[in-house]
């Protein structure tokens, strides 16, 4: 596979995105919302939270539809993967806010 995008690997991960949401029987909200808890359950890291913003945001998932659920697989994953989740969604926001300006 060639590809001239300076980035390949997170055009990867976007179009694997979009495919799993065509793919999914969850409406595209529900699928976000579950892939959120998911990143959170896997301490991952805020690059991945980043390749998600878009679709996220193109969902019309606010601010507090993700700490509803942050609160909700708190007492399953633990304050800690919490805690780090946050952090970590912080910073993809702000690299999200550089990308842009």
């Amino acid at each position: 596979m060639s590809s001239t995008s300076e980035t390949p690997v997170l055009d990867l991960l976007g179009a694997m995105t979009l495919e799993s949401i065509e793919v999914s029987s969850l409406d595209p909200s529900e699928l976000m919302l579950v892939r959120i808890a998911a990143l959170v359950a896997v301490d991952a890291p805020a690059v991945s939270y980043a390749t998600n913003l878009e679709a996220i945001a193109s969902v019309g998932i606010d601010a507090e539809r993700v700490r509803g659920v942050l609160a909700a697989v708190a007492p399953i994953v633990g304050t800690a993967r919490v805690a780090s989740a946050t952090g970590k969604i912080a910073e993809a926001l702000g690299v999200a806010l550089e990308e842009v300006s």
